[in-house]
Formats: C-alpha cells, structure tokens, sequence
C-alpha cells in the first residue's frame, strides 16, 4: 500500500513539474503582436479634413523593432519626409490601415504584426522574419486635398 501511494506522489509531482517547466517556456518567449494597434499621441485641436484611401500623404516616421527597440529606418533621421498613396499597398499593410482617419499634425503609435508588415521574409536584412514593427508616424500633409473653408472645423 505504501509504494503505491508512493508511487501515485511520485506521478503527481513529476506532473507537476512539466507543468511548472511548460509555464516558465511559454513566459520566457516572445509574445507575437496578432492584431494592429493604434494610439494617437497627438491630435490638433482642429481637423478639417481626415485622411481617406486615395490620398497622397507626406508623413514623418521612425520605424523600431518591438522586441529589441532596435531602430531600422527613419525619415527624421534624413529629414526627408516620406511620400506615398493610401490605400494603394504601396506600404505595408499596417500603414495603409492605420493611418486611415488620421488630422494633419496628428501623431501616432502603431504597433504592427508581422503578418501586417513584412512577414515570415523579413526586409533589407534589417528586419528579421516574423518581427512586430513599432512606427511613431506624423502626418505632415495631404497633398492631394485641401480643406474646404465651408466645412465646420
């Protein structure tokens, strides 16, 4: 009767343990980012018109690595602000998705998955497979409308 009790301990701790051990993996890798986040860290008091697809913005940005806040690229850095269409997947889909809706003036935070930014490829030997991106983006202007002054601010 003891041996099995002890045995039956014995089983229960070792199940247990590979429990405990299964717990501290899945904490210690790296949590993939599945969906896009936005956060706006600056909107103007007054926004007369908002960004929609087709529009051409000028817009700053400094692109990090989520995981290691590793800088890859940045128009500030070149002072050269960034020109392109919206909504013409002439970025990466995080962009075209989460800059929508956005004021001239407006800062923001996107934080992209991989499956939105460059994927399982990765990109110019910068960007490893599977990375979550970090963008700080400003929209400078849109280039291809201009507010209407009979429109209510």
């Amino acid at each position: 009767m003891n041996s099995k009790l002890l045995a039956k301990q014995s089983f229960t701790t070792a199940l247990l343990v590979l429990a405990l051990i299964h717990c501290f993996t899945l904490a210690s890798e790296p949590k993939k980012q599945k969906q896009l986040q936005i956060g706006v860290k600056h909107k103007p008091a007054e926004c007369p018109i908002k960004t929609q697809n087709g529009d051409h913005l000028s817009m700053h940005y400094t692109g990090t690595l989520d995981e290691t806040g590793a800088k890859f690229d940045s128009s500030r850095d070149r002072d050269q602000p960034f020109d392109f269409t919206l909504g013409k997947k002439q970025v990466i889909a995080g962009w075209d998705q989460g800059l929508l809706d956005m004021c001239i003036g407006e800062k923001r935070k996107l934080i992209i998955p991989p499956h939105m930014g460059y994927g399982d490829a990765g990109a110019g030997g910068v960007i490893p497979g599977g990375a979550t991106l970090v963008f700080d983006v400003e929209l400078l202007d849109i280039t291809n409308r201009k507010a209407d002054p009979h429109t209510e601010l």
